[in-house]
Parts: C-alpha cells; structure tokens; sequence
C-alpha cells in the first residue's frame, strides 16, 4: 500500500514537471508565431524569438507587423522593427503608415518613419492627411474695419501633411492662431465693412499670400471664408464712451469752480462780518468820545445838534432809497 502510495505521488510529481517545461517551452518558443513568419516567407529563427523573449520584446507586436511588411513587398529589418519596439515606438503603426506611403507613391523611409513617431504624432495619421487633406474650421474671429464696423468671420482651412516638417513642426493650433491673425489684420486693413461683405474673397487671398505655413507640419492649400456676419457699431460706442467719459470731466470741474466759488463767497462774508464788527466797535467808541469832547469844551450844544439833523437826514434818505414809498421814516425832532 504504501509502494503504492508512493509511486503514485512520484507519476503526478513527474507529471507536473513535464507539463511545467512544456508550458516553458511553449512561453519561451512561440511555435504558432513562428509557423505563421515561415508561412508568409519571413525568416525568423526560433533562437532569435527567444532571444526577444528574454529581452523583454513581445514578440507578436515585432513579428507580425514584419509579416506585413513582407506581404506588401516592404524590405525591414527584423533589427530595426526590435529596436524601434525596445525604443518606446509603435511598430504596427509605423508599418502601417510605411505601405501605405508605398502605395501612395510618397517617399517615406524606415527612419524618418521612426522618427515621427518617437516624436509623439501619428505618422500613420499624417500619411493619411498627406494623401487625402483635411479640412480645418476657425473658431470665430471678431474684427473692426475702419469705418469702425465690426465683422465676425468664420474660415476653413484645407491643409496636407508635409511628412519632411513632421519633426519639429508645429501642429494645427499654430494654424489655426495665424490664420485668425490675418484674418484680423485683413478686415482692419479695409476701409468698409461693406467692402469686406461684398467680396469676402480678398480676405482669403490675403492671408493665403503670408505663407502662413512655414514652420509647421502642415501646407496650405486654400483657405475659405465660410461666414461673415456683421457685429456691433464699435467706431460709435467708442465716440459714445469718449463722449461720457468728457461731459464727467467737465462736470468734475465744473464742480471744482462752483466749490471754489461757494469757498471764496463765504470768505467774502467772514471778512464782512468782521469789517461790521469793527464799525460796531467803532460806533460804540462815538458817545465816549463825545461825552470826553463836551467835558473838554471840544463839543458845543449847536454842534451837536447839527450832528444829529445830519444823521437824521442820512437816515431818511437811505430809507426813500431802499424802502416802499408809502413809508416814510421817523425823523427825530430837532430843535432850533
């Protein structure tokens, strides 16, 4: 019993262990992967797929796209596909975009495809946009004539991929930004909004004529003006907010003048107030100064009482003067 027991043990363990190695076997040496490269007429030897495997390469993702290349009559390294894999690349896309530049008559190497693609764009993208270009839309760009009109105009772009600027050149925002600045500078140019309205056209001539394809990705076919719509009257509400912003100026000073005036009024009335305190004072010193003259003999009793008729008489005629003529005022009787 326990022979048995032991043999039994000993078959599964040598059963695992054969199945294990065959796993092994089948991880390390991509039998079917490499059925299919021998059947397309690519050679690829079952030591170099393990060396891939122990390099960390999955060798589908290197195979298979080599097995496109073949196929469409593309001459690649299986070196080159690895290297480009161990890089960081897509390898399908840049075989992808390899045939069909092949196909499409458009000269693109191995490298240059690499290179397109380490740079972070899709080269497979960009062959299709050089083959068949795509239509950008401007977002809505405002300007003013000179007539102080504002115009809203909206432009398509037709672009094609230039695959000898890809590396390094800028992409469809730099379009995008440089078409709506000549858009701007041709509407500000005109001298009529009625102008631009009659023959849109000259826009798109003017900003196709400022080249504004170089040093980017792209090159521009036509530019199209899709929409242009009349906005607000700028050139007046300019005049209209100088206008305001001169009648608070003047209505500030205006304000000042009357503040220095109101100041210099009741200085006025200060100064008066105490010229009439003075006269009071001064008044009051009178009967003193009378008194001392009758107690001298400066002052006789006819003198005064000429005194008093003419201060009598000086009162009657300013009241005639400025009051009613039914009143009459109270002279003081007088002696002879």
């Amino acid at each position: 019993m326990t022979e048995d027991l032991v043999f039994g043990m000993t078959t599964i363990a040598a059963f695992v262990v054969v199945a294990s190695f065959i796993i092994l076997v089948l991880w390390a040496i991509p039998l079917r992967l490499w059925i299919e490269a021998i059947s397309a007429g690519t050679r690829v030897g079952i030591g170099y797929l393990i060396g891939m495997r122990l390099r960390k390469v999955n060798p589908p993702a290197v195979v298979r796209p080599l097995i496109w290349a073949t196929k469409a009559g593309l001459d690649l390294g299986l070196g080159d596909l690895e290297a480009h894999y161990l890089a960081g690349g897509m390898v399908d896309r840049v075989v992808r975009a390899l045939i069909s530049a092949d196909k499409a008559n458009i000269e693109l190497g191995f490298q240059q495809a690499a290179a397109i693609d380490l740079a972070g764009r899709d080269v497979f993208e960009a062959v299709q946009v050089s083959v068949n270009p795509k239509v950008i839309t401007t977002p809505r760009v405002a300007a003013m004539a000179r007539d102080g009109i504002q115009l809203i105009a909206m432009a398509r772009v037709t672009v094609r991929a230039n695959i000898n600027r890809l590396v390094g050149g800028a992409g469809e925002e730099t379009i995008l930004a440089r078409v709506g600045e000549g858009i701007v500078s041709s509407i500000g140019s005109s001298d009529s909004h009625k102008a631009v309205l009659e023959n849109p056209d000259s826009i798109s001539k003017t900003v196709l004529a400022r080249g504004l394809d170089s040093g980017t990705a792209f090159e521009i076919l036509s530019i199209d003006i899709a929409d242009v719509d009349v906005g607000k009257n700028i050139g007046a509400e300019l005049q209209t907010d100088q206008a305001e912003a001169d009648k608070r100026v003047a209505q500030a000073r205006a304000e000042e003048r009357r503040a220095m005036a109101v100041a210099l009024e009741q200085e006025m009335r200060a100064k008066v107030q105490e010229m009439r305190a003075q006269v009071v004072e001064a008044e009051a010193e009178v009967p003193r100064a009378m008194a001392a003259a009758f107690r001298e003999g400066n002052l006789g009793i006819m003198d005064y009482m000429r005194y008093r008729n003419i201060e009598s008489d000086t009162s009657m005629r300013s009241a005639i003067a400025g009051g009613d003529e039914n009143e009459r005022p109270e002279i003081p009787p007088t002696s002879s």
